[in-house]
C-alpha cells in the first residue's frame, strides 16, 4: 500500500482529512445550510437477501415518497460483479421494506411487479433510475455489465411494470471498456482498448465518440420535456503529474463532469465539460458524480468529492441556475461522514436527487466503510443505504 494512502487511511474517518477550506463566496450564489444542519437517522436499508450478496448501493438510483408515509427506494444489488441486479423497496422508514428485484428477460419481459425484456442474456443491470415522463409513461436508465459488454440502457413500460430495453444495440452511453468502445477514442483521447473487438456482432454499429463516457450517471427530464444528463468524462495525466496518484483504481485518468441535453432522452448529441478541477482544488481531487436537484431558485448539485490520495468520498454542494456554470463555493463536505465505527465512514455516495416531504429535505445515499479501491477498510466491507434529513437546504438568509 502506498504510504501516504496508508497515512491519510488511518486518520479520514469522521475528520474530513484534506478537505479546503471553502473559498470566498460568490455574488449572487446562494449559500447551502451548514453540515451540522443534516440529521442523520441510520441505516434504512441494507442486504438481507441472496441476490443482493452482501452489500446494496442507491447510488444514482431516486426515491419517491408514496402513501401512508411510505417510500419507494430504487437501489441495486452489488455484492457481487457476477450478480449485479436493480430492483426497489417498498416501505415505512423503520420498518420492514418489501424488496422486488428486476426479472429480467432476453424476449418479452414477464408479467411481474417489476420486470425487464429486450435485455440480453448475462446483461447484468445495475444504478437504475426511474422517471415518470411527462406523456404518462415509464422509464428506466441503468448501466448493463456482461461479457465485453459497459453500456448505458433505457427501457420503457406503459404500466410501470414491465419494461422493454428501446435498443441494446444502441445504448444511451458507452463505457470505454464496451467492445463497441474499443479501437475509439473519447473525446478526451481516452482509448483503454486500442484494438477493435472481434466479439462485436455484425449489426452492431460502434460506439460514437461522443457517447464514451465513464459511469456514474444522472438523467432528468426538464420542465419543457427535454432532458439533461450528467455522466463522467475521463482525462488522462502522466506519471510525472501531481494528479498522477498510483494507488487508484484508475491510476493515471482523472474524473470530470459532463452534461448532455436531449429532445427526448434517447439520442444525446450536444456535450459540454461543466465541473473540473481548477486552481482552487488540491491536486487529487477528482469529480465522481453530479446528481441534480431541480429548485425555485435554481439547480441544487451534489457532486462526487473524490479525494485520491485519501480515497475518500463526501458530497460536496454546488449550485448552477442552468445547468452549464456550476459555483462550488464551498468545497468541503456537506453531509459529514461518520467515525470508523459507522457505515458511512469513509464514503457518502448520493441519490439521483433529494426529496422534499414533510417539511423536510430527504437525503438518501450510499454509505461505505471501505476505501474507494478496496485495500483499506473500518471492518468487514459494507454498503448499505443511509436516510439523513435537512430544515432547509438553504443558509439562514441565503
Amino acid at each position: 500500500m502506498n504510504k501516504a494512502f496508508q497515512t491519510a487511511a488511518g486518520v479520514v474517518a469522521g475528520s474530513q482529512v484534506g478537505l479546503p477550506d471553502a473559498v470566498s463566496a460568490e455574488p449572487g450564489v446562494p449559500k447551502p445550510c451548514k453540515p451540522n444542519a443534516w440529521q442523520k437517522h441510520g441505516v434504512v436499508l441494507k442486504a438481507t437477501e441472496g441476490w443482493e450478496a452482501g452489500r446494496i448501493q442507491n447510488f444514482t438510483c431516486p426515491a419517491e415518497p408514496l402513501d401512508n408515509d411510505r417510500w419507494r427506494i430504487w437501489y441495486s444489488g452489488t455484492g457481487s460483479s457476477r450478480s449485479f441486479t436493480i430492483a426497489y423497496a417498498e416501505g415505512a422508514l423503520g420498518g420492514p421494506m418489501k424488496k422486488v428485484p428486476a426479472q429480467c428477460r432476453p424476449g418479452d419481459p414477464p408479467d411481474a411487479q417489476f420486470a425487464i425484456g429486450n435485455l440480453p442474456d448475462k446483461w447484468m443491470p445495475v444504478q437504475v433510475i426511474h422517471i415518470r415522463l411527462r406523456n404518462g409513461r415509464h422509464r428506466i436508465y441503468f448501466w448493463v455489465h456482461g461479457p465485453e459488454v459497459v453500456r448505458y440502457l433505457a427501457a420503457e413500460s406503459d404500466d410501470g411494470r414491465r419494461y422493454r430495453v428501446v435498443d441494446p444495440s444502441r445504448p444511451v452511453l458507452y463505457h470505454p471498456n464496451d467492445r463497441a468502445a474499443r479501437g475509439i477514442p473519447s473525446p478526451d483521447g481516452i482509448m483503454i482498448h486500442k484494438k477493435r473487438s472481434a466479439n462485436r456482432p455484425a449489426d452492431e454499429p460502434l460506439a460514437p465518440s461522443h457517447l464514451i463516457s465513464n459511469d456514474a450517471t444522472n438523467v432528468y427530464q426538464l420542465p419543457d420535456g427535454t432532458f439533461e444528463m450528467y455522466s463522467v468524462g475521463l482525462v488522462r495525466v502522466a506519471r510525472d503529474d501531481p494528479a498522477f496518484i498510483a494507488h487508484d483504481n484508475a491510476a493515471g485518468l482523472i474524473r470530470v463532469i459532463d452534461r448532455y441535453v436531449s429532445e427526448d432522452g434517447l439520442r444525446f448529441e450536444q456535450r459540454k465539460r461543466v465541473i473540473q478541477r481548477d486552481a482552487n482544488d488540491p491536486a487529487d481531487q477528482q469529480f465522481y458524480y453530479l446528481a441534480v436537484t431541480h429548485t425555485p431558485k435554481g439547480r441544487v448539485g451534489m457532486v462526487g468529492h473524490y479525494r485520491v490520495e485519501a480515497q475518500t468520498m463526501d458530497i460536496e454542494w454546488c449550485f448552477s441556475t442552468d445547468g452549464l456554470t456550476w459555483h462550488r463555493p464551498c468545497r468541503n463536505a456537506w453531509l459529514p461522514r461518520g467515525d470508523k465505527t459507522q457505515p458511512d465512514s469513509y464514503g457518502v455516495y448520493a441519490a439521483n436527487h433529494l426529496v422534499a416531504r414533510g417539511g423536510k429535505s430527504h437525503l438518501f445515499y450510499t454509505a461505505v466503510n471501505s476505501a474507494h479501491n478496496g485495500k483499506h477498510s473500518y471492518g468487514p466491507r459494507r454498503s448499505v443505504v443511509m436516510h439523513a434529513t435537512a430544515d432547509t437546504l438553504w443558509a439562514s438568509g441565503g
